[in-house]
């Protein structure tokens, strides 16, 4: 019989209550926050997800691993994978890649919905109800052999960091199963935090697919609301947004489609910068969506045996207190006149903090930079922070975000 164990988070508008059962060695792998939300009030965050706490790359690709091995060996092909933006776009990625590596099958398409605005033809548009920023797409591969993956498919694999309700999986598969792949037979959930009753059940051209589920941590959780008074409003209103930055074009987008392992990144001139300044630990800083390419060279630094760690902006609003120790604010980097933030980190963290984008160098607030005293990696453009002062120069540091009186988390 697997060992239940709780936890137990305050904050500010109630109190959050976890029972786990199971788990083994990722028992630990989430803390508690509270968002600006009056959708819902708390977050779970990850220690392995990379996204609002600095994370190891040896630990999170540990993570994809356990999450492919998790998921059924006789998924008839062809397999999509989708994941869901912002926070799992790199795990729904680097799950693919454990399952080309695991399995050696060369059908196997990555398709990750998004928010940006990309070059290409929308296939989905569906709303992820309880979010912050509640509109997706999902795109048409770009690549003739990869639209073929997909209007063949015969099994999806639907990838988030969390399930509770799964609302958000069913709005994307739905319209998905009906436009684009009439062939799905199969469906696999696989979440690093499972707290939903029961699996999902979808309903598509008179059939009934149930579909089977992993995860790394399973449970589920009570919210007790108190001080209703302090329910909070977006920092900025959820509404659909066109950008005004588009992405540097890549062959091998997730969010237009990849079915081969993700290319090994260049890290000559990272290695020659660290090297010149003697450092030898490293931040690699993701941005928004562009978070699966820094991941890798977080790891690649990591492998040639520097210290390094990962994490990544966000749109999320989140107040400080229990998991979230320190948090910066500033502009989005893709034109969409909303609020970014970084949280965990400050410039103490490391020798070197790389900032990586996917848009045009001067699409990233300057605030940023000189709050971290980072450098900037534009595509596979390396530039030293040196060398960024005329746009640093001028500028206030970015913001913190206001410290939270409420600070509680027990076991």
């Amino acid at each position: 019989m697997a060992r239940l164990s709780k936890k137990i988070g305050t904050l500010s508008t109630g109190t959050i209550s976890v029972e786990i059962s199971g788990g083994g060695q990722w028992r630990d792998i989430f803390g508690f926050a509270e968002r600006v939300n009056p959708k819902r009030a708390f977050l779970f965050v990850s220690n392995v997800l990379g996204r609002h706490v600095p994370v190891q790359p040896h630990v999170m690709s540990r993570a994809f691993v356990s999450l492919a091995e998790s998921i059924p060996g006789d998924l008839p092909g062809p397999i999509v994978v989708t994941g869901m933006a912002e926070t799992a776009i790199g795990l729904g990625a680097g799950v693919h890649d454990a399952l080309l590596r695991k399995d050696s099958r060369d059908d196997i398409l990555y398709l990750s919905t998004t928010r940006a605005a990309l070059e290409g033809k929308v296939m989905v548009e569906f709303s992820e109800e309880h979010s912050h920023a509640s509109y997706q797409s999902l795109f048409y591969p770009q690549h003739a052999g990869d639209r073929k993956l997909l209007e063949t498919a015969r099994s999806l694999i639907m990838v988030d960091d969390e399930a509770s309700t799964g609302k958000t999986f069913k709005n994307l598969v739905t319209p998905l199963l009906e436009k684009a792949t009439p062939n799905i037979e199969q469906i696999h959930t696989v979440v690093l935090t499972d707290w939903s009753e029961e699996p999902l059940s979808i309903e598509c051209s008179g059939r009934q697919i149930t579909a089977t589920r992993s995860s790394l941590v399973a449970g589920r959780y009570e919210w007790e609301g108190s001080n209703p008074e302090l329910t909070p409003e977006l920092p900025d209103q959820d509404i659909a947004r066109t950008s005004h930055v588009s992405p540097m074009h890549r062959e091998d987008d997730g969010r237009l489609g990849r079915s081969v392992l993700s290319a090994s990144p260049c890290v000559s001139s990272i290695v020659t910068l660290l090297r010149q300044r003697n450092d030898k630990s490293i931040l690699v800083v993701g941005t928004g969506e562009h978070v699966w390419e820094p991941f890798l060279i977080a790891e690649e630094l990591e492998d040639l045996g520097y210290k390094a760690m990962f994490c990544a902006t966000t749109r999320s609003p989140i107040r400080m207190g229990n998991a979230i120790k320190c948090g910066l604010v500033f502009d989005d980097h893709e034109g969409l006149g909303i609020r970014n933030y970084l949280y965990n980190v400050d410039q103490t963290i490391a020798d070197a903090i790389i900032v990586c984008a996917d848009t045009a160098k001067d699409a990233v607030d300057p605030r940023l930079l000189k709050a971290l005293d980072a450098d900037l990696l534009i595509g596979n453009t390396l530039i030293p922070k040196d060398e960024l002062v005329q746009l640093t120069n001028n500028v206030k540091p970015a913001q913190s975000v206001p410290a939270q009186p409420v600070d509680s988390e027990r076991p």
